[in-house]
């Protein structure tokens, strides 16, 4: 079950990378509700998913806290 809310919030993300403000608040959202390890494999993949996408990466500064 755990695997599927992290695929869930990736989906999400994707979805709305669009808009930085919407993307801050889901990643707030997921850092909640996800595991540690989950936490963890979600910082790399949103390394690599907003290399390109420089709007988003004040959002990078919610998983240092």
């Amino acid at each position: 079950m755990a695997r599927a809310m992290f695929e869930y919030t990736k989906t999400v993300l994707k979805k709305v990378s669009f808009n930085s403000d919407l993307f801050c608040k889901e990643l707030e959202k997921a850092l909640q509700r996800l595991l540690p390890y989950e936490v963890k494999e979600l910082t790399i993949w949103l390394q690599q998913f907003t290399s390109n996408k420089p709007e988003l990466y004040i959002c990078m500064a919610l998983i240092k806290k």
